[in-house]
């Protein structure tokens, strides 16, 4: 998995205009959690989503760019989540346990 550190409002704004030519799916980690750490793990012994640009949003160190991002895609923030961007849009989120490759993929098409 080859990640894109995300750290700064002006790749969300990227991410919602690359999103129209292809899907971008973003991770929101919290190194502090358990459970965000297996999330992440599964996502990496996953093959990718192929033309999908994925982001990697560490949640200690950037908890007000999740809050935007939330904002900006009116989605309820949790951690772990992912998020599935295409046309400016998010179509897909999923929290917790839920997140899988099989089901981004399904989302990103």
């Amino acid at each position: 998995m080859n990640w894109i550190e995300l750290n700064s409002q002006e790749q969300v704004d990227l991410i919602k205009e690359r999103s129209k030519e292809q899907p971008q799916i973003i991770f929101k980690h919290s190194t502090r959690c358990s459970v965000s750490g297996m999330a992440k793990n599964r996502l990496e012994r996953s093959e990718p989503v192929p033309g999908a640009a994925f982001y990697f949003l560490d949640l200690i160190r950037h908890r007000s760019l999740s809050d935007a991002i939330a904002e900006t895609f009116s989605v309820y923030h949790e951690s772990p989540q992912v998020l599935v961007i295409r046309n400016g849009e998010c179509v897909y989120d999923e929290s917790h346990s839920g997140i899988n490759m099989d089901d981004i993929a399904e989302q990103a098409v």
